[in-house]
């Protein structure tokens, strides 16, 4: 922190300012109301600023001179004077109780910011990064099968790769995140996916390579859900969690639609293989600046409280420290093998599995992703196709659904956290938010089905509403983990996460391959969805429960 202080004396005022890092000096020695005399005095240490101002004629001042002229042998020398013997003659130490006027300038700007406020707003801004990532292959797909010669179930198993991993690393990302904290959990899965992202145009020649690569995008965003759940299970009370939780995952809808946005107009102008180039660097960057707003809260918990430079002690006692934490770690990697085999058998999983409220999350976590994941993939292809689109309008007119998906979150977040405020019961509130969030979309899908005669910009608007508030489920299905039991909260979504990231495996694959044999979206994409809403809702509503658990293996 930069710290600025200005002291007003009888005969002299300085202006000094410090880092950790440097220090110099700058001594202002007015000798006459018209005569300003100024000189920098640096040193390796630290940044000190003094401005020294004589509100006395120069006779005065030379009398202090006189003084002090024949002092040591050491200090910088201001007008013929030692700057240590003036300070130490005139009153300018730091004893002296002299009036200090003083300001604080914090940097960074987010110093003062709770913390908990700065692990959501960093977690949200990951998830934005992550459904860009996920989302623009969606529209890759389309250059890339023209480049490529791929039919709609090549590209459905090229699309469906990415959920391959994403399954493998759900229950390992909870399993990690209760064992390490979800902070560290989700900084090595932001550079694993964005890493992996990169890679994709240098292995989209090679379908084996291309695949793997995907399967480790998958990887990587599949440990955040369960890294963020763990975050705001620890540090958000719940009152605030719907929000929470809401301005978290509501980060993949402001991923979509930026991702969507950005990726056609990429693509056009510098070929698809821009979109993953790009979006793999934003990754990168948030990893970089990420680990710095870490280091940089470690750093602010030292204070500064004096100007003098380090001394050698104070470098040997700092030399000294970080030895004894090069030690401490050492220790605790080298217990790491026996915490992990510990924390597994901690893990009550016999618990898990026998209560019904479980089983309800797990199959509606499965019917959700089931029409998430297909409309995300296949929804601009639709567009493209069905109503006869080119690149740039499919990928904007996509746009619609998770751009409304921003503003109903916000609106589910207040509107069931002001329930639970209320004195609703916080089991009701989810059940009326996740049963809003299946019927709807199921409502919506059944009429852009039928043959009603509908314009093409009439059924956009309808799937764009219906997808829309789908996004209640932040509200009801996505707050349930944390209600049952904040200690495994990261666990029971990792398992449910497992089990929703197989629609993606089968459902997106499957769905191409229906629109190869049936030529119909109808019986391809809408139907599977429909089906998996309205059978996800009774399940939701016969047994769902909000009603906290101890999980104990020996209940």
């Amino acid at each position: 922190m930069a710290k600025f202080t200005t002291r007003l004396d009888n005969n002299f005022c300085f202006l000094s300012h410090n880092t950790s890092t440097s220090q110099s000096s700058i001594i202002l020695n007015r000798t006459s109301r018209k005569n300003l005399q100024l000189q920098l005095s640096p040193s390796k240490h630290r940044l000190n600023f003094e401005a020294l101002c004589s509100i006395k004629e120069k006779e005065n001042v030379k009398g202090e001179i006189e003084k002090v002229g024949g002092g040591a042998s050491s200090g910088g020398l201001v007008n013929g004077v030692r700057v240590e013997e003036l300070d130490r003659k005139t009153g300018l130490g730091r004893e002296n109780a002299s009036k200090e006027a003083g300001f604080d300038l914090v940097w960074p700007p987010w110093k003062n910011i709770p913390q908990r406020y700065k692990l959501i707003g960093t977690t949200s801004l990951a998830f934005v990064i992550c459904n860009m990532d996920k989302v623009n292959l969606s529209v890759a797909i389309i250059p890339m099968s023209h480049q490529f010669g791929w039919n709609s179930s090549v590209a459905g198993v090229v699309q469906s790769s990415f959920f391959w991993g994403y399954a493998l690393s759900q229950l390992p990302g909870g399993w990690l995140s209760k064992l390490f904290g979800g902070r560290k959990v989700l900084e090595i899965g932001v550079l694993a996916w964005s890493l992996a992202t990169a890679l994709v145009p240098i292995l989209a020649g090679f379908m084996p390579g291309l695949l793997l690569s995907r399967v480790l995008v998958g990887i990587g965003e599949g440990v955040s859900p369960s890294a963020a759940t763990d975050l705001i299970a620890r540090s958000i009370p719940l009152e605030e969690r719907s929000r929470a939780v809401s301005f978290v995952f509501g980060g993949l809808s402001v991923g979509s639609v930026t991702g969507l946005l950005v990726a056609p107009t990429l693509i056009q102008n510098l070929g698809w293989e821009s979109v993953f180039y790009l979006f793999g660097f934003l990754g990168i960057w948030w990893y970089l600046g990420f680990h710095f707003l870490g280091e940089g809260r470690a750093s602010d918990a030292v204070e500064v409280e004096h100007v003098a430079p380090l001394q050698s002690a104070n470098l040997h006692k700092l030399w000294n420290n970080s030895l004894e934490e090069l030690a401490e770690t050492k220790t605790s990697w080298s217990n790491t093998q026996e915490e992990l085999r510990a924390s597994l058998k901690d893990v009550p999983w016999k618990a898990f599995f026998r209560l019904p409220a479980v089983w309800a999350m797990i199959y509606a976590h499965f019917c959700g992703s089931w029409g998430h994941y297909t409309c995300l993939s296949w929804l601009p292809t639709f567009f493209s196709e069905e109503l006869n689109l080119n690149l740039r309008e499919a990928a904007w007119v996509s746009i619609l659904p998770p751009l409304a998906s921003v503003f109903v979150t916000s609106i589910a977040a207040q509107f069931s956290d002001n329930l639970i405020a209320n004195g609703v019961e916080t089991t009701t509130v989810r059940k009326i938010c996740q049963a809003i969030s299946f019927l709807s979309p199921a409502t919506c899908m059944i009429l852009s089905s039928l043959d009603l005669g509908l314009q093409p910009w009439e059924i956009v608007g309808i799937l764009s509403c219906g997808l829309a508030l789908s996004s209640f489920a932040l509200s009801g299905l996505y707050c349930t983990h944390q209600d049952i039991s904040p200690e495994y909260a990261s666990i029971l979504l990792g398992i449910t996460n497992t089990v929703g990231a197989v629609p993606g495996i089968v459902g997106v694959a499957l769905t191409g391959f229906l629109l190869d044999s049936t030529h119909s979206w109808s019986m391809s994409l809408f139907a599977p969805s429909i089906f998996f809403y309205l059978t996800g809702t009774i399940v939701w509503l016969a047994f769902a429960s909000s009603k906290p658990q101890s999980f104990s293996e020996s209940d």
